[in-house]
């Protein structure tokens, strides 16, 4: 059964007199139970999108000016702040990639745990602290009534990513968001943290959106992967076609820059150049071409469409595109 659908989103920010998109024309779903992790390189509009479906984009200058975000066919994207406010934290939530700025330094651990439950639910004040403490017991927290009276700067970055949890899981969501929730932690902590969250996420049936760029995690946790550049999906499929089967040269590239044990290299591969900003942003043409090595004349003049390669896999390339216009030498059609 599908939780959530995104059709055709794009999300823009206004810069002077002009809006530039930073997530362009993104269409997936998410399947209730669902493990499905978003993988690209910083700025390609991974949170971005993630923004977008909670409605968390900044006012002075982010909006959503095309597309649908449902969840469980209701669309999102004209609803007030007062009805997102009664769907955040009990139907879908967010756990963020910096818990220290994620929590309020100036209340308490416990505080912070209560307003959700006293938001979303109608226990008392004494079964509310008895679900605060339980929480905390259920995300692997030693000291759990303690624990509840201290503030966030006395917890370590792993403690604090724990805490995090517990809050976004308060209310059993159906949906669960965590946009790098483990970028700022040491390697050990990291596959804790990995393990709780997909722990939880079996014992519950929970749907969770990962947002990452380490493939590592990927391979570890996702069911199905979507593949992000330059504000769009370039390629789709499930973890086995991800990794056994990449197709797009954005892709090939990002898992020949991994690397691996028992192989021997004087020098690591990396992509050259950089994601294109927004403001210069390609309106034609692949937005991979110019660090493509694979690169031809058309790629510059036509916007490749996203296209099955075979049963649940896509990808955003000329090269797996049947039809499409040619180029001549100089740019003509």
């Amino acid at each position: 059964m599908t939780l959530l659908e995104v059709k055709g989103l794009r999300t823009g920010f206004k810069i002077g007199e002009q809006v530039y998109h930073a997530v362009d024309d993104v269409s997936f779903s998410l399947k209730t139970g669902q493990f499905v992790c978003i993988v690209g390189e910083s700025g390609c509009g991974k949170s971005v999108l993630s923004l977008s479906i909670m409605n968390l984009l900044p006012r002075e200058n982010g909006k959503i000016t095309s597309g649908e975000i449902l969840l469980d066919g209701k669309n999102l994207i004209p609803l007030t702040d007062e009805e997102m406010n009664k769907i955040r934290g009990k139907d879908i939530t967010m756990i963020f990639q910096e818990p220290m700025t994620a929590l309020n330094p100036v209340f308490s651990i416990g505080f912070q745990i209560a307003e959700i439950l006293h938001n979303h639910t109608k226990l008392t004040k004494p079964q509310i602290r008895s679900k605060s403490i339980e929480l905390l017991r259920q995300v692997g927290i030693p000291r759990p009534e303690k624990i509840l009276e201290e503030y966030p700067h006395q917890l370590s970055g792993g403690m604090r990513q724990r805490v995090m949890i517990a809050m976004a899981i308060a209310c059993s969501p159906k949906l669960l968001i965590a946009d790098e929730p483990t970028t700022a932690l040491d390697v050990t902590i990291q596959a804790q943290i990995l393990e709780l969250m997909k722990e939880i996420q079996q014992k519950r049936e929970m749907s969770v959106l990962l947002i990452t760029h380490d493939l590592g995690v990927v391979a570890e946790m996702a069911e199905e992967v979507i593949v992000m550049y330059a504000g769009q999906i370039v390629e789709q499929g499930n973890a086995e076609q991800i990794f056994h089967n990449p197709k797009h040269p954005y892709l090939v590239a990002l898992l020949n820059s991994i690397p691996r044990l028992g192989e021997k290299k004087n020098r690591l591969e990396a992509i050259k150049g950089i994601v294109p900003s927004l403001v210069h942003m390609p309106t034609t043409g692949c937005r991979f071409v110019d660090r493509c090595p694979k690169a031809k004349e058309e790629c510059r003049f036509i916007s490749p469409q996203l296209a099955a390669v075979e049963q649940g896999h896509s990808v955003r390339c000329l090269l797996y595109q049947e039809s499409y216009p040619k180029v001549e030498e100089g740019g003509r059609r």
